[in-house]
């Protein structure tokens, strides 16, 4: 796949930054757009250099308009029907973590003239949507973003992107459910717990 700084994280926040709930997909992502852009604005070194602001201004505009559940249902595919309640919650908490550590560098190659938004050609109708964008390259080439959408009480929220046809979804999925089959859900958990506390220490 060819270079893409723009990775799955910076994408997902142009997507759910704004949340409103009477917006279109397109909408949405238009708004958000702008609203990333203002967040930014003078503030990228500031950033690079200090993790927990990063992850702290991520929170901020991510979390209240990610569908963290229904994501983590996806990854965890058929080990999620055989999870306890309790486990559901820590994966549900440690996924999201361990996401917003992985791609937060991508967020800090955002840049709002390189992005395309395509002519929605989904149907608001349905409880599932998809919006393409594409991204300008260093390269002058140009990368498919798309991104899959899911309608709640509070609007349209975000539970998988798709860069250049590569799923964050489809790759979580089948990376974890080999290491779940290797060792068990709870080892997985432990681990991505565990990687959350060191990304927090620095």
């Amino acid at each position: 796949m060819r270079r893409l700084k723009f990775t799955v994280l910076a994408a997902m926040v142009i997507a759910i930054a704004t949340g409103v709930a009477e917006a279109s997909p397109n909408t949405v992502i238009e708004e958000s757009v702008a609203l990333l852009t203002e967040k930014l604005d003078g503030r990228k070194e500031e950033l690079a250099a200090d993790r927990q602001a990063l992850y702290a201004l991520i929170d901020e505009i991510l979390l209240p308009r990610f569908d963290r559940r229904f994501a983590a249902q996806v990854v965890l595919a058929k080990h999620w029907r055989t999870a306890s309640d309790e486990q559901k919650s820590r994966f549900i908490e440690a996924f999201y973590q361990a996401l917003v550590r992985r791609y937060a560098d991508g967020v800090l190659e955002f840049d709002p003239d390189k992005i395309t938004v395509l002519p929605y050609r989904g149907d608001e109708t349905k409880k599932r949507t998809k919006v393409r964008t594409t991204i300008a390259l260093d390269d002058g080439s140009k990368a498919a973003v798309d991104y899959d959408l899911v309608k709640r009480e509070n609007g349209w929220l975000v539970f998988n992107v798709v860069i250049e046809g590569v799923s964050y979804v489809r790759n979580y999925r089948t990376e974890l459910d080999a290491e779940i089959r290797s060792s068990s859900l709870d080892a997985v958990i432990a681990r991505l717990e565990g990687e959350a506390e060191r990304a927090a220490d620095g």
